[in-house]
């Protein structure tokens, strides 16, 4: 039986969690999280290679664009994050969080995401991933969802643990960091929205 073509797989184009609005980048977009990269740039810097310089707005708006297009095409489904306003609405854009490395074929889908250093410490980045990792379960139908990280990033790696991912085990000398240092990456997964736990209760 022939597959379903992914661009008519429909994905929401906004997830909501109990503090968390993720919602889909538009054109216009640009000067948004240019403002929220200068918030983070050097909290980002030891970790993402996209990060190691100020763009312009203009360079910003131009990656929301693709941004948009990659979802559109569903090659990458990447997703503006925001803490929710106290009237419960679109609140000051934080950081982003998405699914990447689409898998359609195999359902199997990884999860990448990002906060702004003023924004970390409420668990925003948890309530994120749990509801892209619910969302992979039902909606897409996912038979795996990963959490990969450089096995240095404790932070990354407590948010994993936190929404009930597994370590399955570390690459050695997996990839270069930012340095172009051979680093290490450790690789969680999940395999059923049984194993999901939810990060907002408790808290």
């Amino acid at each position: 039986m022939k597959s379903l073509d992914p661009v008519l797989i429909q994905v929401p184009e906004t997830l909501s969690t109990d503090h968390v609005l993720l919602t889909l980048p538009r054109v216009g977009d640009g000067a948004v999280l240019n403002l929220a990269i200068q918030r983070s740039l050097s909290h980002l810097q030891p970790w993402m290679a996209w990060a190691q310089t100020m763009p312009s707005v203009e360079e910003s708006e131009a990656v929301v664009r693709r941004m948009l297009a990659d979802f559109l095409n569903r090659q990458h489904l990447a997703y503006f994050l925001h803490e929710r306003s106290p009237e419960g609405g679109v609140g000051r854009l934080c950081g982003g969080a998405g699914l990447m490395r689409l898998d359609w074929p195999q359902r199997r889908f990884e999860i990448g995401y990002w906060l702004a250093p003023d924004a970390t410490g409420r668990g925003l980045a948890s309530e994120a991933v749990h509801a892209l990792a619910r969302m992979a379960f039902t909606q897409l139908r996912a038979l795996r969802v990963e959490i990969r990280t450089d096995a240095r990033n404790l932070p990354s790696r407590a948010v994993a643990e936190r929404c009930g991912f597994v370590l399955e085990g570390t690459l050695r000398n997996d990839m270069l960091d930012v340095n172009a240092v051979p680093c290490h990456t450790s690789i969680y997964g999940m395999v059923s929205l049984d194993e999901l736990r939810n990060p907002s209760l408790g808290r």
